[in-house]
């Protein structure tokens, strides 16, 4: 009897049992009905090179053996699409010699192999192939988080912007996605570097997430094929007046081995930074030396006093250093101007007067004028000279300012000669 209550109680619970099971097992078909149906959705939405449609979005990363983070990337770059419901293509521009590609491939992405190699030249080379009215590039290493796409381009359409930033530094850093040195120093320092010389008026110049119309990266005319890309980028924008807005992101900690190098990398944007500002690092560096140079001169010539303390003849030699080379200084600025067509050209007017408007018979004839006035001073010592039977003349100020414009009248003589030669 007892066995048989004991029979009647259990089965309930065995049907119970059996009937949970068999719902859970409804539900996950159901579940995996329904990702696969999000999957091909996704899937209807991104289109290959080939395609005759053209794509809105273009989502460009590129890649060197990032198969750790790779699929996470693309993953969320689907979800962004899908989420904003556009056509769209994801492209890795990618070297690698692990199975990055084939991770791609599997996921729908578009690979390109640049025949050159460069952080920088692996864009350009993806920039030129993208077909897309909207250009998003970021790392392929899950630092960024390319669900935020749609926020991005929402701003980008809201802000009426040529390119919209992702901000870690207005944003947030994960812990360990950023080491300390570059997060205090290097990319603010950098940054303030970047907006002095080419009014960006960015807070995180080098985020690497970014997207842009295919209207501003025509007007780009971007060259640089290594890190320096980053910067390049915000300077070319900034000089074609393009607009620029920016939006805090999260910066996450990346998976895989680091590829960048921190000094040899900051440098290379800080000489790009320079090369292409001449008038930073040559007109106005030139300009100031001569000027301060100048007023050395003339106040040990003239003997008045400065704070008490009146200047001699070293302090004149000094002046007059100081106005040689700051004069020599200036000319590497117009030279620069005229021959290399940086990004930001020389805007101080004296630059912009001899790279506009000056000739070689102009530049030769003040060159004369001021090397004459040297001479015929300098002849007259010269007469004394000989005169004294070849005895040591006292050295004078006024010898000094002779011989500081004969130098500098000789220099612009001959600078206005090669002017004239390397820009017929």
């Amino acid at each position: 009897m007892s066995t048989s209550e004991g029979g009647d109680q259990s089965q309930p619970e065995v049907v119970e049992s059996v009937s949970q099971s068999a719902e859970a097992e409804l539900n996950q078909e159901g579940d995996r009905q329904h990702a696969k149906a999000y999957e091909n959705e996704i899937d209807d939405l991104l289109v290959g090179p080939d395609s005759e449609q053209t794509p809105v979005l273009s989502v460009v990363m590129p890649t060197l053996n990032e198969e750790d983070g790779v699929a996470e990337c693309i993953t969320r770059a689907k979800t962004a699409i899908a989420e904003l419901g556009v056509t769209a293509e994801i492209i890795l521009s990618d070297s690698s010699t692990d199975r990055t590609p084939e991770i791609g491939r599997e996921l729908g992405a578009v690979i390109y192999e640049p025949d050159e190699p460069g952080y920088g030249y692996a864009y350009r080379y993806a920039f030129e192939r993208a077909r897309g009215e909207f250009i998003v590039m970021g790392d392929a290493d899950t630092t960024y988080d390319f669900e935020q796409i749609p926020r991005l381009l929402t701003h980008l359409r809201d802000e009426e912007a040529d390119m919209v930033m992702g901000s870690r530094l207005e944003g947030e850093i994960k812990p360990g996605a950023m080491p300390t040195l570059h997060q205090h120093i290097g990319n603010p320092l950098l940054t303030k570097f970047l907006n002095a010389f080419y009014g960006a008026g960015v807070s995180d110049a080098h985020s690497g997430f970014r997207i842009f119309t295919r209207d501003a990266f025509e007007t780009m005319d971007l060259e640089s094929t290594g890190m320096e890309f980053a910067s390049e980028m915000i300077m070319e924008a900034g000089a074609k007046d393009l607009e620029i807005v920016e939006t805090p992101i999260v910066y996450h900690e990346r998976e895989g081995e680091e590829t960048l190098e921190s000094f040899k990398d900051g440098w290379r944007h800080v000489r790009f930074m320079l090369i292409n500002a001449p008038g930073y690092l040559f007109s106005v560096p030139g300009l100031l030396m001569s000027l301060v140079g100048m007023a050395v001169m003339g106040l040990a010539y003239t003997g008045v006093p400065v704070g008490g303390v009146s200047l001699g003849i070293h302090s004149m030699i000094a002046g007059s250093l100081l106005t040689i080379v700051g004069y020599q200084i200036s000319s590497l600025g117009v030279f620069a101007a005229v021959t290399s067509d940086p990004i930001q050209k020389p805007e101080d007017p004296i630059t912009e007067h001899v790279t506009q408007s000056l000739s070689l018979e102009h530049g030769a004839t003040a060159g004369l004028a001021v090397f004459g006035a040297g001479g015929v001073y300098a002849a007259t010592l010269a007469s004394q000279w000989i005169t004294n039977g070849f005895a040591t003349l006292e050295f004078t100020m006024g010898a000094l300012i002779a011989f500081t414009a004969i130098i500098i009248g000789l220099q612009t003589v001959f600078s206005s000669f090669f002017l004239s030669a390397i820009n017929r």
